[in-house]
């Protein structure tokens, strides 16, 4: 579970997520760019994307979940990013 946010849309993240196989649980991790922080207080979620050859793949994961081991920046954006939701990313790819 994360505490505070420490990225804003725009910069790229590498979210580690715990995923259940049976009994077994490992981590998977997940990079690409965020496109929105969006609500707030418990219902506070972000969205990130990334590209898996010429798909896009977007997740949705809500702050106060409980899967989520941590979320690393592994970059902030070159230029300031003056959008609060990054949908024009979508029409690129």
């Amino acid at each position: 579970m994360i505490k505070t946010i420490d990225f804003v849309p725009g910069d790229l993240v590498r979210v580690h997520q715990k995923i259940r196989e049976d009994e077994k649980t490992r981590i998977q991790i997940f990079e690409g760019v965020v496109l929105q922080v969006r609500g707030r207080g418990e219902n506070k979620s972000f969205t990130v994307r990334k590209l898996v050859g010429d798909i896009a793949v977007e997740r949705i994961w809500p702050i106060s979940s409980p899967n989520i081991e941590k979320v690393d920046v592994k970059s902030h954006s070159k230029t300031k990013v003056r959008r609060a939701k990054l949908y024009h990313l979508r029409r690129i790819n």
